[in-house]
């Protein structure tokens, strides 16, 4: 933490989350930016993210941009989890595929907010995303 007791220049509270969240970080995931209601993740298709149709499967896209939406919900600071969110698959991805997923802020309300997430490989969308959020309580850790 910086010397005033917030986080360092350039961190949010969605990098502290991140910091923390081993199944993004398991896939691979990266924080590639994250503040002011906005965030980039980056991640890159595997062998093991492949379906039965040697494509990459729709729940791995799925978690890149939920990964995405809740860096971008929570870069304001109070703990916000996912109320709902839908995809549409545009495009399959394959093996090797880099795709980074970009979410924006649309509107918050009260506790509630709504977020897009537009998933690329390089210039091409893959899939689209819509989070709704809610702000909570920070839970305790026993």
């Amino acid at each position: 933490m910086a010397e005033n007791g917030g986080s360092p220049p350039g961190r949010t509270a969605a990098h502290e989350m991140f910091d923390v969240d081993v199944a993004s970080r398991g896939l691979g995931i990266e924080l590639v930016r994250a503040g002011d209601g906005a965030a980039v993740a980056r991640m890159r298709v595997t062998a093991v993210m492949l379906n039965g149709h040697r494509i990459g499967h729709g729940g791995f896209v799925f978690l890149l941009a939920d990964t995405a939406f809740a860096l971008a919900c929570n870069s304001h600071g109070p703990a916000t989890v996912a109320a709902g969110g839908e995809i549409s698959f545009l495009r399959p991805v394959r093996e090797g595929d880099v795709l980074t997923a970009y979410a924006t802020e649309r509107t918050r309300y009260g506790r509630s907010g709504i977020y897009d997430v537009s998933v690329r490989r390089d210039d091409e969308v893959v899939a689209e995303f819509r989070g709704r959020s809610r702000t909570v309580e920070r839970p305790t850790v026993d």
